[in-house]
């Protein structure tokens, strides 16, 4: 059987497009962007087409993007990089962050700033009183995801940027899962800094990039050079600025489509469950109404998590607990915790995301080998 890959939000397959853009580059070009000279000149113009192309795309100035080396340089660049531009102060983030910005505050409460973690209700979702009642006189910032990476849940976004401007507070938002699959025009959302990378959108690996709303303080978090006007120090990845600009145009161009398709694939996996174990023998995690149509969490109670993967692994299929960054650790998702869910879903959950290259025949197929895994386990028991 060829294996099936359903961990798309952890990394995504590069799109053969992408691929063929960057081929050129890494076979033709090796000028630093740096240089003066013709190869120089060469290499600079293959950066700024990116620059442009990418903020053209998303509704921003080109001075307005700074390329990364991936998702959690661009979440810690733009945290530590509001925090230094000032001294002290109050934070407001999510307990259900991405590690790249939970790590990232811990370290800045060590350093002295004030951070708060807000709850999220049984689907994932914050509430905008809670974020009210936080607010304090020194909040300087604001940090919310804008879909959750394990379940998928999508945050109020505008709203919290509105608020925030009204009391003149800067806001993050960590765009990783969210881009190709929900529209971003970022001259028309209230938000100073939104991280974004390649790789969850059919990108390379190590590339990544951070908007900042022109005005926004940004202190630098590498030093070492002018790149990025002197806000990213570091020589330009040439092959992987270009592919994140031709994967990004992709993922825009292509995002009803592919939302279409998602929803599809999720709708015949659960078909599948619900015909195979019956509906009462798995519990659905996250938001029904505001959620990503790639990714489904799903909660198997009486089989531990571990358990689950290690079975799928065997018949091929590679699924996964939650985010990439801890999933190799086996602890219970921190996200999952925070919704508050019982424990029997907590110790259970298995999350599938799907994307380029995936069809309903192996939805189904998937479903038929739960079910014969759940099965073998409930006979061995």
């Amino acid at each position: 059987m060829k294996p099936i890959y359903l961990d798309h939000a952890a990394s995504t397959p590069v799109h053969p497009e992408v691929a063929e853009v960057m081929m050129k580059i890494m076979t033709g070009q090796f000028g630093n962007a740096s240089s003066v000279h013709a190869f120089g000149r060469s290499a600079k113009k293959i950066v700024s087409g990116a620059r442009d192309a990418i903020s053209s795309t998303l509704g921003c100035s080109s001075d307005e993007w700074v390329f990364s080396g991936g998702g959690t340089e661009s979440d810690n660049l733009a945290l530590f990089g509001a925090a230094h531009s000032r001294k002290g102060g109050h934070i407001i983030t999510t307990a259900i962050e991405h590690h790249a910005v939970l790590h990232a505050c811990e370290e800045l409460e060590k350093e002295g700033y004030s951070v708060t973690y807000l709850p999220v209700d049984q689907t994932g979702r914050v509430s905008l009183k809670d974020l009210e009642a936080a607010l304090r006189d020194d909040t300087f910032l604001i940090s919310v995801m804008f879909a959750n990476n394990e379940v998928g849940t999508i945050q109020p976004i505008e709203e919290i940027g509105r608020l925030a401007r009204e009391k003149e507070i800067l806001f993050h938002v960590d765009a990783v899962q969210a881009l190709g699959s929900i529209p971003i025009s970022l001259s028309d959302l209230p938000v100073d800094y939104m991280s974004f990378t390649a790789h969850k959108i059919n990108g390379p690996q190590g590339i990544g990039g951070l908007y900042v709303r022109r005005g926004a303080p940004l202190h630098p978090r590498l030093y070492g050079g002018l790149q990025e006007r002197g806000r990213r120090a570091g020589t330009e990845n040439l092959a992987g600025a270009a592919g994140f600009a031709k994967a990004v145009e992709l993922a825009v161009k292509g995002r009803e489509v592919r939302n279409e398709e998602a929803l599809a694939l999720r709708n015949r996996l659960l078909e599948g469950l619900d015909q195979g174990i019956g509906r009462d023998s798995y519990k659905i995690n996250g938001n029904a109404e505001h959620g990503l149509t790639h990714i489904t969490n799903i909660s198997f109670p009486g089989v531990r998590t571990d358990v689950m993967l290690m079975n799928l692994d065997m018949e091929g299929i590679a699924a996964s607990s939650g985010s990439a960054c801890t999933s190799g650790s086996l602890e219970i998702s921190h996200v999952l915790k925070a919704m508050n869910l019982a424990d029997d879903q907590l110790s259970s959950a298995v999350r599938f995301s799907t994307g380029l290259g995936n069809t309903s025949e192996e939805m189904e197929l998937v479903a038929r080998k739960i079910e014969t895994i759940l099965n073998r386990l409930r006979n061995k028991g």
